[in-house]
């Protein structure tokens, strides 16, 4: 025969403590230890029940006085009081024996124990929070308001006694975080790990945090004391142990695949078990560990990276690097100094793969292309390893200014690599180019450009194109007129209207020559029945185009005499007070052999045409006949005569004497004699530098005018400083040549500014 304890009965509204107590004893400690067996809702309403007519009853016991030893209390604070102090003798003898069963375990069963318990007790607190409803929302409220903050809503009394009397004393014992920790490391070595199980341990420590000010505040005090600060200094032990030992016995490639993959775990276990509090100490402890104490092993490789274009490394690295704070300006300076070599070698082996290392044979085209490749391949590793990093494309820019404007091809002169941009852009813009033929000019253009921008002398570019562009225009050979437009907008986007403006007139003035022309022609055609010469002519702009007509006199053919005469007397009579300067060594003329067989057309310039139009009436002339003849400086003279000898249209076989090739022949019916003299090319350069320079004496003078007149006083040195950040963008001005163009006196003397009155450095703009 057995027995059982009948459950006690529901208590009456009068009840005293005792039999309250035990009723509601009885409901609280089912729940807290056999909720899975499940509670009716009659029951659980009679649980709420009784502790809320308790709390409301105005009964006064003697017994209660008498412990508490509160004399004018209301009988609803005390009974309020009486059930709160049973509810924390219930929750210490509850984890008393708690505590008992958990000393005896260690490791992985001490947290299973842990965790499941803790699952247990906080569910059953929650619902003993809600049975006692009325005691949190009036005594526990009134007991805080009046300051007594040790008092707590049920809930959190239970955490708080839970705090106290069981996580402390198995922290303290068997060290909960140890075990944590210990299971973390085997997840680290590889192992596979409950992560469920650590988390409700960490939610825990979490849990128990409690802010005296509000209960209702999340506080991690109890989690960053007894978890997070041992957490960090074992991770810190842990990867400063084992980065060590990986790189002694691998290499660094190998450590930035093993450190990236460790900080991307690190990330992943904040997400599944970490608070995320944690995650800036962790993060930061990991990148000084992982990266800050190998940083100087990183930035020492990185040039054997570049050189063999590891380009995953390269970002692994980049990306590393990028974490810690100026963990990327090594690698910038050294990227910089990598592409600066990169460029100048190239040139280099240009330059010695050159006709004999001359650098007049040297080919734009392919010094262009090297440049271009440089760029091409640091600009590609700049977007795929480093993502387009801003620093990182500074240093690319700044290492191809350097090289594009100083290298083995252009020696101690700035002036060199812009001449080269020119003559390449002038060969893609003439007619019968491969690149136009392919179809490529505009990406050809395009390519061109990004080599422009870097160029510092940027005026010297602009002379050398207008000098090109002027005989492209001349002679016809443009690959087209949309090309000649298309780079003329790169340019002005690149420098604003100003820089091309004259290139602008330039083309105005070849449409108005070509109405010129045809005014001329119909006129001729009214008065004249002779003209059976097909006549053409440009009339340009003195201002805009950079043409000199030739320093020498030139007697100018009987056969072409007349219509230069009709056309100067033409152009006189339209327009009055306008001269016109002929410039012969840019005219070119068409010449009918008459004397052969087969007709052919000679493609001549007009001193060609001078010397040949005098074979008509002889035979054989000597050098002497021929320059009186022509007026053209012997020099020339011979240069010339040495073109029409080699195309075999005259024979010299006796010294100084040329005979008219009575046997000439050739496979083509045009024949084009009119080949560039070596002397004008020369010239030419010469010229164009010659006329940089003027520019830029009257840029200089200008521009110091202007910044006087906005400033009206300035010192020396300033006003230095102020010219040079204004004209940077169209050349690198040097002090010498600023001085050497803007002297003082000078300008006193023009009386632009003066001295002020006892300073010895300072100037006034006068009006």
């Amino acid at each position: 025969m057995t027995t059982t304890n009948a459950p006690h009965p529901m208590p009456p509204p009068t009840a005293d403590l005792q039999t309250t107590w035990k009723f509601l004893e009885e409901g609280v400690d089912h729940i807290m230890t056999k909720l899975q067996t499940g509670v009716s809702y009659s029951k659980y309403m009679s649980l709420y029940t009784v502790a809320y007519n308790y709390c409301t009853s105005s009964k006064m016991h003697a017994a209660s006085v008498d412990s508490l030893g509160i004399g004018n209390r209301t009988g609803a604070n005390l009974m309020g009081s009486d059930l709160y102090n049973n509810l924390i003798r219930y929750f210490v003898q509850h984890l008393s024996s708690l505590q008992e069963t958990a000393n005896a375990l260690q490791d992985e069963e001490l947290l299973r124990y842990y965790a499941a318990e803790w699952d247990r007790y906080t569910t059953g607190a929650n619902y003993i929070n809600r049975l006692f409803t009325y005691l949190n929302r009036h005594w526990v409220k009134r007991e805080r308001d009046e300051g007594r903050k040790q008092v707590y809503p049920v809930y959190t009394l239970a955490l708080v006694q839970w705090n106290g009397k069981l996580f402390n004393a198995v922290q303290k014992d068997t060290n909960l975080a140890n075990a944590i920790l210990r299971l973390i490391e085997s997840q680290r070595n590889g192992e596979t790990i409950d992560q469920g199980l650590v988390k409700k341990v960490i939610d825990s420590f979490v849990s128990l945090g409690l802010d005296d000010t509000d209960p209702n505040k999340a506080c991690l005090d109890v989690y960053k004391e007894h978890f997070e600060k041992p957490f960090i200094q074992a991770t810190d032990a842990y990867y400063k142990k084992e980065s060590k030992a990986f790189l002694a016995d691998n290499s660094l490639p190998d450590y930035l695949k093993k450190a990236e993959e460790r900080l991307r775990e690190e990330e992943d276990r904040i997400e599944r078990y970490l608070n995320t509090g944690t995650r800036k100490a962790l993060i930061s402890m990991c990148e000084d560990v992982l990266i800050r104490d190998h940083a100087r092993l990183m930035w020492d490789n990185f040039q054997q990276l570049l050189d063999f274009d590891k380009d995953e490394d390269l970002q692994r690295m980049y990306a590393l690097l990028s974490r810690i704070p100026d963990g990327l300006e090594p690698l910038r300076k050294r990227f910089e100094e990598h592409v600066k070599n990169a460029g100048l070698a190239a040139v280099s082996r240009l330059v010695g793969e050159a006709e004999a290392g001359s650098l007049e044979s040297l080919d734009p085209k392919a010094y262009v292309d090297a440049l271009l490749e440089v760029h091409k391949k640091n600009s590609e590793t700049v977007q795929r390893s480093f993502r387009g990093e801003a620093g990182f494309v500074a240093s690319l820019d700044k290492a191809c200014r350097e090289f594009v404007n100083r290298n083995a091809a252009t020696g101690p002169s700035n002036t060199k690599s812009p001449e080269l941009l020119a003559r390449h852009a002038d060969l893609l813009l003439r007619k019968n180019n491969k690149v136009a033929e392919e179809g490529d000019l505009e990406g050809a253009l395009n390519r061109l450009m990004v080599l422009f921008k870097y160029v510092e002398d940027k005026d010297v570019f602009q002379t050398f194109y207008t000098t090109k562009l002027s005989k492209r225009l001349i002679h016809g050979v443009s690959a087209s007129d949309d090309s000649e437009d298309s780079m003329l907008q790169k340019l002005k986007e690149a420098c604003g209207y100003e820089y091309t403006r004259k290139l602008q007139r330039m083309f105005m003035d070849m449409s108005l020559s070509q109405d010129l022309t045809n005014q001329f022609k119909n006129r001729m055609q009214q008065l004249h029945d002779d003209m059976d010469m097909s006549f053409s002519v440009m009339v340009l702009g003195s201002n805009f185009w950079p043409l000199v007509p030739p320093s020498h006199k030139f007697l100018i053919p009987q056969e072409i005499f007349p219509t230069y005469d009709r056309f100067q007397k033409y152009y006189q009579d339209k327009h009055s007070g306008r001269k016109l300067t002929w410039l012969w060594n840019y005219s070119k003329n068409e010449l009918r052999t008459n004397y052969l067989n087969q007709k052919y057309i000679l493609m001549t310039s007009s001193f060609q045409a001078a010397v040949l139009l005098q074979y008509n009436n002889n035979d054989t002339m000597s050098l002497t006949e021929l320059a009186t003849a022509t007026s053209i400086p012997n020099d020339l003279l011979i240069q010339i005569l040495a073109i029409l000898v080699k195309a075999k249209i005259l024979i010299n076989d006796e010294t100084e004497q040329y005979d008219l090739n009575p046997n000439f022949k050739s496979k083509k019916i045009r024949v084009n004699l009119n080949l560039p003299i070596k002397a004008e090319t020369k010239a030419e350069t010469k010229d164009v530098l010659k006329t940089v320079d003027e520019d830029r004496s009257y840029v200089i003078q200008a521009t110091v005018v202007r910044i006087m007149k906005a400033r009206k006083t300035m010192k020396h040195q300033p006003l230095i400083q102020e010219v040079i950040s204004q004209i940077s963008m169209r050349f690198a001005p040097k002090i010498p040549d600023i001085k050497k163009v803007w002297s003082i006196d000078s300008l006193l003397e023009k009386e632009y500014i003066e001295r002020v009155e006892n300073t010895k450095d300072t100037f006034a703009y006068v009006a």
